[in-house]
């Protein structure tokens, strides 16, 4: 949600904003708490989603609800890729550029403090996700509305509801789930 601004102050989370004068307006995001709590990804996981979505050269990734950053580093690691991470919370977005830092990585990949629902990956290639199942059939819709046929989509642990994936994979008692967008016109299978 926005606001916009055209008065003299306004306090946010406890910090006083000044406005510029009444002819300026200023549009601030209201920040939210995230829908699920963090929990990292195990490196062997990370390795087999990446397989699974078959991440090449030229690919354009896109981690939604990024964490620290290790999928989309790991993406940047492998291949030469467009990797950007999605998190709403700031501190995984610090997190995740520390890490980028650490792994010699920074530059090469992008963290962008944002609600994934309201954000623009349309240019995707790869889309990676570990969120819950009612996080996923939400998402769903963006996902089939906005990607290009063909985008490769590949999720940890949680399904889309009754879109069936096209492969599933057993890591070590974790379940990796892929799919990949329908052309238009066709319906996604099981739904």
């Amino acid at each position: 949600m926005k606001l916009i601004i055209t008065t003299a102050a306004l306090v946010l989370g406890g910090s006083v904003l000044v406005a510029p004068p009444a002819s300026t307006p200023v549009a601030v995001q209201e920040s939210r708490t995230p829908d699920v709590i963090f929990v990292p990804t195990p490196p062997e996981v990370v390795e087999a989603m990446l397989d699974m979505a078959q991440v090449k050269d030229g690919d354009v990734l896109y981690d939604l609800g990024s964490g620290d950053g290790r999928i989309p580093i790991a993406a940047v690691k492998r291949a030469k890729v467009k990797a950007t991470g999605i998190d709403i919370d700031p501190q995984r977005i610090k997190e995740a550029n520390a890490n980028a830092r650490a792994q010699g990585v920074e530059g090469k990949v992008t963290f962008k403090q944002a609600d994934l629902f309201t954000s623009d990956f349309s240019d995707a290639s790869v889309i990676t996700l570990y969120l819950l199942d009612t996080l996923n059939e939400k998402l769903r819709p963006k996902l089939l509305a906005e990607l290009k046929p063909g985008t490769r989509i590949v999720s940890h642990a949680f399904r889309m509801g009754e879109w069936e994936p096209e492969a599933e994979r057993d890591v070590n008692g974790r379940m990796v789930y892929f799919w990949r967008v329908p052309a238009k016109g066709e319906k996604p299978k099981g739904l």
